[in-house]
């Protein structure tokens, strides 16, 4: 099934320009955007993926992760194939930079993706795995079907998209999971992209009041200096709040990048604590085993809250979004 593009513009000679992420795409006929998904067909653009699912999963939420949003809830995961970033590191490259029929997929309408999330119980549906700006028309129109019954609906995202899509996204959206990655150097020889817009998205997100939790993957050589773990937190505690849970997470060889070591769990450990220092009330490490780093605390009377094992939510004391100790108020969404 084609789906017409919602945001291009129709330039001279059957080109087109694609308004979706900062990319700006000028696409010949026949050609595709440089997420391989969007076509130029005789002059007009096209979602290629739509309703066309690779991958359809039920994850705990805290797998995303978000951890500080409706724990101990499952979320049915979805993606179709395509990504408008290129990261030599990607764990999901087969899907996300393959193109449209070069990977085995399901014709699955909005309808039918709500529908399942019920059956299933799912009081989310979650738009991840690949990058879900580049199948924006499906996920926004699973996401307003989801709205109308209640369901909440994330995403884990690279968050480099335009503001115009993005704000009519948020209109819809209960949180997301966003990738920072690290200084402008890494994104762009890691990642082929840049980060200026995908800092304005994070601002977007958190003023439209889009639950929003940071994901920082730690690759040793690249993003792995102190001085850039502090640069992350300042720019944080300036632009956002010391309130938004920010997770360090261990890079393990992927994709082309397959020589470099894996980062090594003190690497992680002492990023948290550093974040910690400075005055983020919630940060987590990933990819490794660490109790401390995956449990949420309270702020004020540090007691453990939340205790988590292997991306599940195994005890949660937290009473009306409360701590029952303190009666501090504990950031998310807990209900």
């Amino acid at each position: 099934m084609l789906k017409e593009a919602l945001f291009y513009e129709k330039l001279k000679n059957k080109l087109v320009k694609c308004k979706l992420c900062p990319r700006g795409c000028v696409i010949k006929p026949n050609g595709y955007g440089n997420c391989n998904v969007r076509k130029n067909v005789d002059g007009k653009l096209y979602s290629m993926v739509y309703a066309k699912p690779v991958s359809i999963a039920f994850d705990p939420v805290e797998k995303k992760p978000l951890f500080h949003f409706l724990p101990g809830e499952r979320a049915l995961s979805i993606a179709t194939v395509g990504c408008n970033f290129h990261c030599v590191y990607c764990q999901n490259w087969e899907i996300s930079q393959a193109k449209p029929n070069e990977v085995p997929f399901s014709l699955v309408y909005p309808e039918e993706i709500v529908k399942k999330a019920k059956i299933h119980e799912c009081k989310i549906i979650s738009y991840t795995y690949t990058e879900p700006t580049v199948f924006y028309e499906y996920m926004l129109d699973i996401a307003k079907l989801a709205k109308k019954e209640k369901i909440k609906n994330t995403t884990v995202t690279n968050a480099f998209i335009n503001k115009e899509p993005l704000k009519r996204l948020c209109k819809f959206l209960d949180a997301s999971n966003i990738d920072f990655k690290g200084p402008e150097k890494h994104y762009q020889e890691l990642c082929g992209g840049w980060r200026k817009p995908v800092e304005e998205a994070i601002k977007i997100m958190y003023e439209n009041k889009v639950w929003i939790e940071l994901t920082y993957l730690i690759i040793p050589g690249h993003n792995d200096k102190e001085k850039d773990i502090r640069e992350t937190v300042k720019w944080i505690k300036e632009n956002l709040s010391v309130e938004v849970p920010l997770h360090f997470t261990a890079f393990y060889p992927a994709y082309k990048m397959l020589d470099k070591e894996a980062t090594k769990p003190e690497t992680v450990i002492k990023a948290r604590k550093i974040a910690i220092k400075l005055g983020l009330k919630y940060v987590y490490t990933g990819n490794i085993i660490d109790e401390e780093g995956s449990t949420t605390y309270c702020p004020e009377c540090k007691k453990p809250l939340v205790k988590r094992t292997a991306f599940y939510s195994v005890e949660n004391k937290i009473v009306d979004g409360k701590c029952p100790y303190c009666n501090t108020k504990i950031a998310g969404v807990w209900k």
